[in-house]
């Protein structure tokens, strides 16, 4: 049968990107360093401090979950081989629908790992800390920035990410002027990473009695969590250190005090803030860690360009600096400006499901950010 010739060819094809990923995986490396875990698991003692023997835990489990959901792949491969020849020697076309289902899993698992292998930034595995800013627009700009903070939540959710705010400001009327939310999981960074920028929405505005169609914007900022203590000397006289008072969405956990801190690294222009913790110590320390973090980043980069990469795409939040676009009127699509990547179907995308354009977007630097000619 055809369908059964073509299944053949198209499976063929996958055999040399198998094996890459299987290489870009290092398996070897993983299974080793898996039985090293394993056996320090069961030494006397491991569980005596609780937090490093949860991070071993935590990397097992990764480790393993790797290598079996590579396992599974090949496992995949080997059945779809099985179902063809069945089919030859059956000249059964019961199976071609079989087959092609089966075909077009094993793609979407591919795929899934190829993307995974792109993500072997240094601090790629980390959580991520995603902060928010509504720019020029009032009350539209502030509700764009709930939009944005509410798909950042739903994306996390599929991932079986957890999130914690570490940092909210109401708008005046409607939405959110500012957000710093920690998303926690692993790659989490790694992922997340793409949507450094200023994200630009076109819509008939429901806050305009007129019913124009207006455009806002927000920015957005990630940073890696960088959970171990980094070596980062910072001057006390650098540091403008300011105490608010805690509010917005937090629930029991953010208090009516002014427990919440603000902290300004002078000489770069760094702003963290953190109001989520119980005390104005614990805002202090989560905020320093942020800013060691950011610091130590920016202490890495050797150019003006890779400074202005970690510190986000742009600075103003602003006409001709979007990354991304989000049109819901005269017609409906999502555009991201650098990779060229589309979606005709805004409404998912808000609701989370922004993978196909994070995913584009680690092809897109892998390839060495070739120049796109992306139309607004």
């Amino acid at each position: 049968m055809v369908e059964l010739d073509q299944f053949k060819y198209t499976l063929s094809t996958f055999e040399k990107p198998l094996v890459e990923v299987r290489d870009s995986l290092d398996l070897d490396a993983k299974l080793k360093r898996i039985d090293e875990l394993d056996k320090s698991m069961e030494e006397p003692g491991f569980w005596d401090d609780a937090d490093k023997s949860t991070k071993l835990v935590r990397e097992a489990k990764n480790l393993k979950d790797t290598v079996e959901t590579y396992n599974g792949l090949e496992r995949q491969f080997e059945d779809i081989q099985v179902m063809i020849e069945m089919g030859y020697e059956e000249n059964d076309p019961s199976l071609i629908p079989e087959i092609q289902e089966m075909l077009d899993e094993f793609t979407k698992t591919l795929d899934k790992i190829r993307i995974q292998t792109l993500l072997s930034g240094e601090y790629d595995n980390c959580s991520a800390i995603v902060r928010l800013n509504a720019g020029a627009g009032g009350t539209e700009s502030c509700d764009w920035c709930s939009m944005l903070y509410r798909m950042y939540c739903r994306w996390a959710d599929s991932k079986g990410y957890t999130t914690e705010v570490l940092d909210y400001l109401d708008g005046d009327e409607a939405g959110i002027k500012s957000v710093t939310v920690q998303i926690n999981g692993e790659n989490a960074f790694g992922y997340l990473k793409s949507e450094r920028g200023v994200h630009r929405l076109v819509r008939i505005s429901p806050f305009n009695a007129a019913g124009k169609r207006q455009t806002s914007f927000v920015s957005c900022d990630v940073m890696p969590d960088i959970e171990e203590d980094l070596d980062v000397e910072i001057n006390q006289d650098d540091l403008r250190i300011d105490t608010y008072r805690s509010s917005g969405a937090g629930g029991q956990h953010i208090n009516k005090t002014s427990s919440a801190i603000r902290i300004t690294h002078i000489p770069t222009g760094v702003v963290v803030q953190c109001q989520n913790e119980r005390s104005q110590f614990q805002n202090k320390d989560k905020a320093m860690q942020m800013l060691k973090a950011k610091l130590f980043l920016l202490k890495q980069q050797e150019n003006v360009e890779k400074l202005s990469d970690i510190r986000g795409d742009v600075k103003e939040i602003g006409w001709g600096n979007q990354i991304r676009s989000y049109v819901l009127q005269p017609y409906t699509m999502v555009k991201d400006h650098r990779t060229g990547e589309e979606s005709g179907n805004v409404a998912s995308v808000l609701d989370g499901n922004i993978d196909q354009f994070t995913s584009a977007y680690l092809k897109w630097v892998s390839l060495g950010c070739p120049d796109q000619k992306a139309s607004e």
